[in-house]
């Protein structure tokens, strides 16, 4: 057992778990839904190597959601944060609404306040209406409208039953890895297209807050960030400031604009061409809006050095020194808990942040099923030394109000497709058979004693 119980943290902490439309939901062709991005990515023959796996079917949650909300609240979690389907709402991303796609999770919102259980909602977690990315996607302007339009039409359909509302799911992640890098749906490649997609999301990070204020204005609003420690490799003015500049693109980016900050130009010039590209008169007051809480989403650290090969940042990532810390997850990620306290920490120094809610966190390992059971015992690990984290943080003041693991489920992971199993709950994807792990039981006993 942990050093610690539910008490500790305090009656009024959120205990739950999350999901993704995209990841959990399958269904791709059904009730109306239009397609996503991600249908398309994942759709498209790659040029070498086996075909991508998909989420057409995914967890099947479309169908199986009440049995897994069930789970949930059995585990004695409290809350469920999950994102609505952009292109199951809006199949076109504007216009005409698909009453079946309102329908579905009217009835997931209703399973889950019939059991206690209160709904988070996510309203952009990466998928994209395919056919809005025909026009351009977060690269064209008009995405301000086309956001501001959906989000209208959620609150306005669920502001009456759901109080708890995030605008965008790691916005640094969707632009960099999707418009970028292009390892991610949509694919596309190019520092233009990063620097576009990037100030139209944190334009409509701000804009999405204010829409849910005007339709719902007993809400509590956040968003979420992607964030990690970042540390210089060596002492080196060199490897200093890479990290500064790592630091800057990575962790501030995003929400610096929206505290009315602005962009962190000066330890990123990068963002110089962003501004003078991108920024229009009157965006940066547009991108400012008063969040009752933000959502942190901490994996690892980042070490980093310098490096004259890397275009644009001139750093890049390294392993940490053998010996730092040599436990790994299936993701080849660091497991590195005190990062989770350093960077609630540094989240927190912003004067403007009211409250901090760990929106994600968790890990994926190779999981095996013996006898109907899954003996996780790494990832019982895990949650017990990152929430002794989350707990040291608090208990020196800082203002934490929740916590939701990652994931609810074993699911579609984006470009690693099914091999990584982050879930509290195995799914055999064959089957759709459903076992709760050790690490779920491990949360009950948490939760409910």
């Amino acid at each position: 057992m942990s050093d610690f119980t539910r008490a500790d943290f305090g009656p009024d902490f959120v205990w739950g778990a999350a999901t993704a439309a995209y990841q959990v939901e399958g269904a791709y062709n059904q009730g109306g839904r239009g397609p996503s991005i991600w249908d398309t990515f994942t759709h498209r023959p790659k040029r070498f190597g086996p075909p991508r796996p998909t989420g057409d079917v995914a967890c099947d949650f479309y169908h199986h959601y009440e049995a897994d909300l069930h789970r949930l609240k059995s585990m004695g979690f409290t809350a469920f944060r999950f994102s609505i389907s952009w292109s199951r709402i809006m199949p076109q991303g504007t216009g005409r609404v698909n009453e079946p796609g309102l329908a579905f999770y009217d009835r997931l919102i209703d399973t889950c306040l019939r059991l206690g259980l209160e709904p988070w909602i996510t309203l952009y977690h990466w998928d994209l209406p395919q056919a809005l990315e025909d026009k351009g996607g977060w690269t064209n302007r008009l995405i301000i409208r086309w956001f501001a339009d959906y989000v209208d039409c959620c609150t306005k359909a669920f502001g009456h039953k759901v109080k708890r509302w995030m605008v965008l799911n790691e916005p640094t992640v969707f632009t960099v890895a999707g418009y970028f890098a292009g390892v991610h749906a949509p694919g596309r490649r190019g520092i233009n297209n990063f620097m576009l997609a990037a100030h139209h999301a944190i334009v409509c990070q701000g804009e999405g807050g204010r829409i849910i204020r005007r339709n719902v204005p007993d809400a509590k609003i956040g968003t979420t960030f992607f964030c990690a420690p970042v540390e210089a490799r060596t002492s080196s003015l060199h490897d200093q400031r890479a990290a500064t500049r790592i630091d800057a693109l990575g962790n501030r980016l995003f929400i610096e604009p929206a505290l009315g900050l602005g962009y962190p130009v000066q330890d990123a010039p990068l963002l110089e061409h962003l501004v003078k590209q991108c920024v229009q008169p009157g965006d940066l007051d547009r991108t400012t809006f008063d969040f009752d809480f933000i959502g942190l989403q901490n994996y690892f650290r980042m070490v980093v050095r310098h490096s004259w090969f890397t275009p644009y940042v001139w750093a890049r990532q390294i392993k940490p020194r053998d010996g730092d810390n040599t436990q790994r997850t299936q993701m080849d990620w660091e497991v590195y808990p005190e990062g989770m306290y350093r960077i609630i920490k540094q989240f927190s120094q912003y004067k403007n942040v009211k409250e901090i809610i760990i929106t994600e966190n968790g890990a994926a390992f190779p999981d095996v099923v013996q006898d109907g059971v899954v003996d996780d015992g790494q990832r019982v690990d895990f949650y017990q030394r990152y929430l002794r984290e989350v707990l040291r943080a608090k208990k020196e003041g800082i203002t934490i109000g929740g916590y939701f693991a990652w994931s609810l489920l074993d699911n579609f992971e984006w470009g690693e497709g099914y091999r990584p199993r982050f879930g509290l709950v195995h799914v055999d994807y064959k089957t759709q058979q459903r076992i709760i792990k050790q690490s779920g039981y491990w949360f009950q006993q948490l939760l409910t004693r």
